[in-house]
């Protein structure tokens, strides 16, 4: 229960804002203040804070005051294959039964049992920049090229509290499908970026 509270409340600071009420900046209410305005426990708003912090919408230490942070900085996608230059963190690797989708992607039977990873990339300040949800069959093995398609999508629940965001905010999703050397897929991959921090730019005859 005062999980789902303290999303809540966090939920309403990233309005507030948005709305204008606090800029870029600008400190917070203290914990207690904010908990007689709300009616809530300090322990609650403090949980607020921290997730608020983790995923960059506000600054500051434990127990000190914290500000509303500026904006992330606009990152440029130009390789979809490229290695993560900054930290990572794999967040679930539960294997997964192969949809339509991904059937059809990888070259199998729908139903087919998958391996699977779900990696957070976060950028140099540890703020989640990216997802890279990836799927394949049986060990991983090296690949010699790969394909890219760019589309675009809204976040869903899990995805959106992993980034910081709202549900239904729009983002950039990259279906990268890596192949053998016959052209065969071996691995694909939703690369999730959101819009409001990420550009894409393709080089010349890259495909």
């Amino acid at each position: 229960m005062s999980e789902a509270l303290h999303r809540r409340i966090a939920a309403d600071i990233r309005r507030r804002i948005a709305a204008g009420e606090w800029r870029p900046g600008e400190p917070l209410p203290s914990r207690s203040e904010l908990a007689v305005e709300l009616g809530v426990h300090p322990q609650t708003v403090r949980l607020a804070y921290v997730l608020l912090r983790r995923t960059g919408v506000l600054e500051g230490e434990e127990r000190k005051a914290v500000y509303v942070a500026h904006p992330p900085a606009m990152r440029v996608l130009t390789d979809p294959d490229a290695p993560w230059p900054y930290t990572s963190e794999t967040t679930d690797t539960r294997p997964r039964p192969a949809t339509m989708e991904l059937a059809e992607r990888l070259g199998i039977r729908p139903g087919v049992m998958l391996r699977h990873e779900t990696v957070e990339c976060l950028d140099p300040g540890g703020r989640s920049a990216m997802l890279v949800i990836s799927w394949w069959r049986g060990q991983r093995r090296p690949h010699a090229s790969c394909i890219a398609e760019v589309g675009c999508m809204e976040l869903a629940e899990d995805q959106a509290h992993a980034l910081g965001l709202l549900v239904d905010t729009p983002a950039f999703r990259v279906v990268r499908t890596r192949l053998d050397q016959s052209g065969r897929p071996l691995e694909t991959a939703d690369l999730i970026l959101p819009m409001d921090r990420w550009l894409i730019r393709l080089s010349p005859g890259q495909h």
